[in-house]
């Protein structure tokens, strides 16, 4: 089923170029992240979920490149930029040879079902 994202058809002209550049920079850092590691996990401070992701790879041996991005009371603007280009509601975001994998639940399960494995390989 795909993701319904608004048609750009649908986006006046006048906003057109403000809405594709909106938060680009943090959204270029974790695509340049992605090509550069395997395994990308992006994260804030203060939730529990990115280091449960961060433990479970490393107990898997799994090598992953971590990024923090604020905690629940700032840089909360720019996190949204990720959520927008993603799609995934919450942190973190695991990337698995970009591919967008979901949280640290969906790893947690990716590592039980040996699908992790299969993935990197």
């Amino acid at each position: 089923m795909p993701r319904s994202i608004l048609d750009e058809s649908h986006i006046h002209p006048a906003i057109r170029e403000r809405v594709a550049k909106h938060q680009q920079a943090i959204v270029g850092e974790v695509q340049s992240a992605i090509d550069r590691h395997a395994v990308v996990v992006v994260g804030m401070g203060l939730n529990p979920f990115p280091k449960k992701a961060c433990k479970l790879l490393a107990a898997a041996g799994v090598a992953h490149h971590y990024i923090s991005y604020g905690n629940y009371l700032n840089m909360w603007r720019e996190r949204n930029a990720l959520k927008l280009w993603t799609g995934w509601p919450t942190f973190p975001m695991v990337f698995v040879k970009g591919t967008l994998v979901g949280g640290a639940n969906d790893v947690q399960k990716l590592i039980a079902s040996g699908e992790l494995k299969t993935l990197l390989a």
